[in-house]
């Protein structure tokens, strides 16, 4: 086997003296129906010979261009060290190739992808060049056209506000754009691009597992990254699957494709925060409701929890001068007197349990607690600042949902948010500071901790805090002693705990946990 082409090792004398007759013959028809154009001049490059593809590439028939020099076909615009360089290499009896701006006989200009070779005699001296050359006009103009799309794409990836990468089976970053490595930056702790894409994964969950699999598309998938400070991090996420066939020669017959995921990630914190303000100035107003109502209710417990200890006297007293007067008990007008107001009494406490507002009943459903510790922290804001007190929030990054009621658990940790405030206030301590944090505690329950730098609560009056009606407030402060006793409440509603970390010594460590939703 010759270059792919079987041959016969036992050919005859007489077949060999045929083919070497033949041999010329067919070594010109090869010449002449080549389909590159092909020429042969003297050693001043004046052409000796041209084939048909010469002619149909520079428009010159064979009578034209024989005798003729080469440089017929220059431009003029092809740079003089180009010749240099040719003329170089074949002084050295070496071949040259390259690329060449030629003239038509129309004056069209084309692309010559030209080799040329020098023909050497039986003593190696130099006959002949052999030129051969093609038309690379239009292959030239494909490559640069795709070169050019290549730039404007990669300049628009690159300007894109966009975080976009682009991801392969194994999730290694193929290729991403400086909105992704600065989105790296900023989200992760070692700032690589893996690490953001194991966040993204995580977040996404279905959505990516969905494209990565089955190649579903995902769009407008939004999720939050919590890093404390002002606002959250609101990430809107779009997915699609490439596929790109493989390259692998060993392939060409029977073609595969590989499958890539492009990822392209919109920040849309700024909207969020928008869409946050207004959704917390309607916080405000509901909250002032609420506020309002639980004054009102406080209000009336307070008034049925004074009025309920004379009335009990009262029915103590007028049961005991019934035993002690017996049957003279139902002509004594002192005992009538305290029935009346027995029964007064008791009338007047029924009236204010009647007309006592009723609070709302809300559903429950899946909370983040991160979130309502943000919109808190922000509705309190200026209480904070009116203090100078500095707060220092440090959410747990990812934290599974409690199925609560958002109204009342945000009313919970206001309470407990303002008795910091007020502590600090109060205590007039230079050291003005809150901490708040939020992690898993167990794999069970969300565990939130409130920590002030105020003069603390003495270990005796841990659990009486949460009677009703009990405070640690100086006197003539605001309020009844009723709000850790609705902390309590709300709490309890949620089957949570709630307690005062009493190792805390320099200040108080408010301690709530949640239980969470196992989905």
């Amino acid at each position: 086997m010759t270059q792919g082409i079987p041959t016969r090792s036992n050919e005859t004398p007489v077949a060999s003296a045929a083919s070497d007759e033949l041999l010329p013959e067919a070594f010109r028809q090869m010449a002449e129906h080549a389909p590159i154009a092909i020429s042969i001049t003297d050693l001043k490059a004046n052409i000796l010979y041209a084939n048909r593809a010469f002619s149909s590439i520079t428009g010159y028939s064979r009578e034209e261009v024989i005798g003729k020099n080469e440089s017929l076909l220059s431009n003029g615009t092809t740079p003089r060290l180009v010749y240099q360089a040719l003329w170089s290499r074949l002084a050295q009896k070496k071949p040259w190739s390259g690329v060449l701006v030629n003239r038509r006989k129309d004056g069209s200009l084309y692309l010559a992808e030209l080799t040329v070779a020098p023909v050497f005699a039986e003593n190696g001296e130099t006959l002949h060049y052999l030129g051969m050359h093609r038309d690379s006009s239009d292959l030239h103009e494909l490559e640069q056209r795709v070169s050019n799309q290549r730039l404007m794409i990669e300049a628009v990836v690159s300007a894109a506000p966009a975080a976009m990468v682009v991801l392969d089976r194994e999730h290694r970053v193929e290729l991403s754009n400086p909105s992704f490595a600065r989105l790296a930056r900023e989200l992760t702790s070692d700032g690589s691009g893996d690490s953001l894409v194991a966040l993204l994964r995580e977040n996404l969950a279905m959505p990516f597992a969905a494209l990565e699999e089955e190649g579903h598309p995902f769009s407008g998938k939004e999720i939050p990254f919590d890093l404390g400070g002002y606002a959250p991090r609101w990430l809107s996420c779009h997915g699609m699957a490439i596929h790109i066939e493989d390259e692998r020669a060993q392939v060409f017959f029977s073609p595969s494709e590989e499958r890539y995921l492009l990822l392209t990630i919109n920040d849309i914190s700024e909207l969020r925060q928008k869409q946050q303000d207004s959704r917390l100035n309607a916080l405000k107003a509901l909250m002032a409701e609420e506020e309002l109502l639980d004054g009102m209710r406080e209000t009336f417990n307070g008034a049925i929890h004074r009025l309920q200890g004379p009335v009990n006297l009262i029915g103590a007293a007028l049961r005991m001068l019934e035993r002690r007067l017996g049957e003279k008990a139902g002509n004594d007008p002192v005992l009538s007197a305290m029935r009346e107001a027995s029964l007064a009494g008791q009338e007047a406490l029924d009236s204010l349990s009647g007309a006592m507002p009723v609070r709302r009943i809300e559903a429950k459903m899946p909370v983040n607690v991160n979130q309502l510790i943000r919109e808190v922290i922000t509705l309190c804001t200026d209480n904070l600042l009116a203090q100078g007190i500095v707060v220092d929030w440090q959410p747990a990054l990812r934290l599974p949902w409690v199925m609560g009621a958002e109204s009342r658990l945000r009313s919970m940790i206001k309470q407990l948010l303002m008795n910091a405030i007020e502590a600090i206030g109060h205590s007039q301590v230079s050291r003005r500071e809150l901490f708040i944090s939020t992690r898993v505690e167990n794999q069970q329950v969300v565990r939130m901790e409130i920590t002030d730098s105020g003069p603390g609560i003495a270990p005796e009056l841990v659990l009486k805090v949460f009677e009703p009606f009990f405070s640690t407030k100086p006197p003539h402060s605001a309020g009844h002693g009723m709000g850790l006793a609705m902390v309590q409440e709300i709490v309890s509603e949620h089957a949570g705990t709630v307690h005062i970390d009493t190792s805390y010594q320099q200040g108080c460590r408010v301690v709530v946990e949640l239980p969470f939703t196992a989905s």
